[in-house]
């Protein structure tokens, strides 16, 4: 899939209410785990002793933090579009969070966007996405939400 190039805001109010896109899938490795829970200062045997979570864990192998697969939204929505024009992005906030199933590791994760609302708030572009992390070849999708962000265009 390309990825949509958008350089204003009338260009991003085109997509209200549709389906944006979908990124590429990424392999979550237990090295990035490792990595998130040496940043985060989070060490839970679920996340980082893949020994000990073959036995005892319910996936029987390791699984990623869930901060972990909200950390990487942005490389994925980098992935299906592309911002022109821009002299600052705020993300603004999440709601409606719900975590629905763990992203055990080397699954394949990947975002899927559509964009619930934008609006022009005196020259802010606010926009909400309704967003599913899907797991490849899962039923559930390890989150949904609405991210929201602000987009100050040029």
């Amino acid at each position: 899939m390309s990825k949509l190039v958008i350089g204003s805001f009338e260009e991003f109010k085109a997509y209200d209410g549709k389906e944006m896109g979908v990124s590429e899938y990424l392999k979550i490795t237990q090295e990035q785990i490792n990595l998130f829970a040496d940043a985060t200062l989070d060490h839970q045997w679920i996340h980082t002793d893949p020994e000990r979570a073959k036995t005892e864990s319910p996936f029987q192998t390791t699984i990623a933090h869930g901060y972990l697969t909200l950390s990487v939204l942005p490389y994925l929505w980098e992935q299906i579009a592309e911002f022109h024009n821009v002299k600052m992005l705020v993300n603004y906030g999440i709601d409606k969070l719900k975590f629905s199933e763990a992203v055990r590791v080397e699954d394949e994760i990947r975002l899927r966007a559509k964009l619930k609302s934008v609006v022009n708030l005196r020259g802010t572009t606010k926009a909400e996405l309704n967003v599913e992390l899907e797991i490849k070849d899962k039923k559930k999708p390890a989150f949904t939400a609405t991210l929201i962000f602000l987009y100050h265009f040029e």
